[in-house]
């Protein structure tokens, strides 16, 4: 079981929505986290932030520990045996950790999309409601059904399935069953979208239509997204963060990443001297 320590104290949350340096309000921070799988040092103090109405790009060579940050905003490292994490991470300033922090509560906060739709064998409407139900926050008739029309709605899908909602879920071509699993996360409203590799296993036409969608859900939710595609990070994010063997490289705004970087082994990386 992950256990996740506060190794520094930060000042408590104010009152007034904390913002960045560029006057952005933060919606997630990281604060000194180190991640260990048993003697693996995977995530070397590392310290970001993720601010509301943006998208944060995470990017880096594989197995530089992005997505093992990623599952930190959630706590999906807990259910990794021999994972440990310190350090200090809040949503709206509350740490994560906290005894008083539901884990299930944080998950319909902080959703996951991950790198391969994962439809559950169950009808279209179904998966959009699955979360509902989990999350204890089951409704019936047409207050149900009006949660999964505006939820398809926001992932896009509305007209392409609305005659088929009671159609499996595993009929729908890779790029609708992705945005399915975006509808179902949208479904339980939450502050914060977390997506690893949305796109990896998308054809282009359907990776178009996802980074469409993330540019329109940008000014609802604080999204974070992990992507080898540099071309991808530059296109749907404003902040970019260059990971490195572990560690936080450089973080700031994605036109400055890509255009200006202030370390030489990020200009290397985006210049592809090395991947």
């Amino acid at each position: 079981m992950t256990q996740l320590i506060s190794e520094r104290e930060l000042p408590s949350a104010a009152a007034e929505p904390r913002t960045d340096a560029g006057g952005d309000i933060v919606k997630m921070s990281a604060r000194g986290v180190n991640v260990y799988y048993g003697d693996v040092h995977a995530i070397q103090d590392v310290s970001l932030e993720i601010s509301k109405d943006e998208v944060t790009a995470l990017i880096g060579p594989s197995g530089c520990g992005k997505s093992t940050l990623l599952r930190c905003f959630n706590r999906m490292n807990d259910d990794i045996v021999g994972c440990r994490v310190t350090g200090d991470i809040r949503l709206d300033g509350e740490p994560i950790a906290d005894s008083e922090m539901d884990v299930v509560e944080l998950r319909a906060r902080v959703g996951m999309v991950f790198q391969k739709p994962y439809p559950f064998p169950k009808s279209i409407v179904e998966n959009v409601a699955y979360g509902q139900r989990i999350h204890g926050l089951a409704k019936k008739g047409a207050e149900l059904d009006a949660v999964v029309e505006n939820s398809l709605r926001g992932a896009g899908l509305w007209d392409e399935v609305r005659d088929r909602l009671d159609s499996p879920a595993n009929s729908l071509s890779g790029g609708q069953q992705q945005r399915l699993c975006i509808a179902r996360a949208l479904a339980v409203n939450p502050e914060v979208i977390l997506m690893d590799e949305p796109c990896s296993a998308l054809d282009p036409i359907a990776t178009a239509k996802v980074e469409e969608l993330i540019d329109e859900l940008r000014g609802e939710y604080a999204i974070a997204i992990v992507t080898h595609n540099l071309q991808q990070a530059a296109r749907v994010s404003q902040k970019t963060a260059f990971f490195h063997m572990g560690e936080l490289i450089e973080f700031g705004s994605t036109s400055e990443i890509f255009t200006n970087p202030k370390i030489q082994k990020t200009n290397d990386y985006i210049t592809g001297r090395y991947g």
